[in-house]
C-alpha cells in the first residue's frame, strides 16, 4: 500500500480506463447536489483540470454547484512567498467564469473557493486574505491551512505541516482573524489529531470550522490491520468534537489510499452497493453525532477517483441515506453546504 494520499502508480488516464465499462443507473437523478469539496490540478500522472471534471459531472447526477478547495497548485512563481498561493484563487475563479458560458453553464462550478494561507502570519495574514478575496472575485468563502501530521505516514505533498500546528498560539490568532473576516476554516488533519481540533474549536468559538474528509481516517502503516480499533478511537474523538456547535463535517474522503480500504487496487472496481456497505457505518456515525444540518457530502475528486467513478461514488452516498427523509437528504446533499459556505440560493 502506497502510504501517500495519492497513489502515483496509477495515472488518471488509467483510472478512466478502469471505469470505462462500469455501468450503473443513476439513483435519484433529480436530487440536487452541491459537491462540497473537489480539486483541480496538473501533477505528474495526475492531470485533473476542467475538461476532466466536466466529464465526471456528466455522470447524470444533478450537481448544481461545486466548492473548490486548495490543492497547492497553480501558485504564482514570483513575488513574496506568502502571496504565491493567491495564484490558485485566480485560477479557480477564472475557470468559474469560463465554464459559466459553456455546455454545463447551469452548474456553478467553483461557486465557492477555499484557498490556502498560513494562519501563523500574524499581522501579515490580512493582506494575504484580501489578495485572495480580490483574486476570487467574490467566491472566497474559506481558508485551509493543512495540519495533517503523523510520524508513520510521511510526506503527503508540497505543504508539510509541523506537528501540533493547531496548538500554536499564532495559528489560533490567525483562526480568530478568519472568524472576524467571516471566512470558514477547513481543517485537514488525520484522525489521531481530532482532539487537537476539538481544543482549537473551543478556543475560538466564533470560528466556523469544517472537518474535511471525516477527520482523515488512517488505515495504512502503523494503522494497518487495526480497523476496529481505529473506528472506536475515531468515533470517540468525533463524539467530543460534535459537542462544539461551530464544527461541521464533510462526508467522504474514504477513497484515498491512506484510508486503507484497498478499493484503489481492486479489479474490477467496486460498485455502489459495496461502497455503501463498507463506508456506510462511518458516514452514518458522522450523521448521528453531528446531525444532518452539520453534515455535507463531498466527492474529493480527483483524490477519491482512485477508488470509484463519480457516478458510483454519489450512488453509494445515496444508498447510504435511503432511510432519511427528503428534507434530511436535502440538508446532506446541498443545504448544509450552501449555508456554511454562504452560496446563493439561485
Amino acid at each position: 500500500m502506497n502510504r501517500r494520499s495519492w497513489d502515483a502508480s496509477r495515472t488518471l488516464t488509467q483510472l478512466a480506463q478502469r471505469y470505462a465499462f462500469q455501468r450503473e443507473d443513476v439513483l435519484d437523478p433529480d436530487l440536487p447536489i452541491v459537491d462540497a469539496h473537489h480539486h483541480l490540478w496538473d501533477r505528474p500522472g495526475a492531470r485533473y483540470l476542467i475538461d476532466e471534471f466536466l466529464d465526471d459531472l456528466r455522470s447524470g447526477h444533478n450537481v448544481t454547484a461545486t466548492i473548490y478547495v486548495e490543492g497547492a497548485t497553480m501558485w504564482r512563481t514570483d513575488g513574496p512567498d506568502h502571496f504565491r498561493p493567491v495564484g490558485e484563487s485566480e485560477f479557480a475563479s477564472g475557470l468559474a467564469q469560463r465554464v459559466a458560458k459553456g455546455p454545463l453553464g447551469e452548474v456553478e462550478i467553483n461557486a465557492a473557493v477555499v484557498a490556502y494561507a498560513n494562519l501563523r502570519l500574524g499581522d501579515e495574514l490580512e493582506p494575504v486574505i484580501e489578495a485572495h478575496a480580490e483574486a476570487a472575485q467574490g467566491r472566497l468563502k474559506g481558508i485551509r491551512n493543512r495540519a495533517q501530521y503523523d510520524d508513520s505516514i510521511g510526506d503527503l505533498g508540497s505543504i508539510v505541516p509541523p506537528p501540533r500546528l493547531m496548538q500554536d498560539p499564532r495559528f489560533r490568532k490567525g483562526l480568530k482573524r478568519l472568524a472576524d473576516a467571516g471566512l470558514v476554516y477547513d481543517s485537514w488533519q488525520f484522525h489521531p489529531q481530532i482532539p487537537e481540533l476539538t481544543d482549537l474549536a473551543r478556543s475560538v468559538p466564533s470560528a466556523t470550522i469544517v472537518l474535511d474528509h471525516m477527520g482523515g481516517l488512517l488505515g495504512v502503516e502503523a494503522y494497518a490491520g487495526r480497523r476496529s480499533e481505529v473506528f472506536s478511537s475515531w468515533r470517540s474523538s468525533l463524539r467530543e468534537l460534535a459537542r462544539c456547535p461551530n464544527v461541521s463535517v464533510k462526508l467522504g474522503g474514504l477513497g484515498m489510499p491512506m484510508s486503507g480500504f484497498g478499493f484503489n487496487g481492486d479489479v474490477p472496481p467496486p460498485d455502489s452497493e459495496t461502497l455503501a456497505t463498507v463506508w456506510g457505518p462511518y458516514i452514518e456515525c458522522c450523521i448521528e453525532l453531528f446531525g444532518v444540518e452539520r453534515c455535507m457530502f463531498q466527492s474529493n475528486f480527483p483524490a477519491d477517483k482512485q477508488s470509484s467513478s463519480y457516478a458510483v461514488l454519489w450512488n453509494a452516498f445515496k444508498r447510504i441515506t435511503q432511510r432519511y427523509t427528503l428534507d434530511e437528504r436535502s440538508a446532506l446533499f446541498s443545504r448544509t453546504a450552501k449555508r456554511v459556505y454562504a452560496l446563493s440560493e439561485s
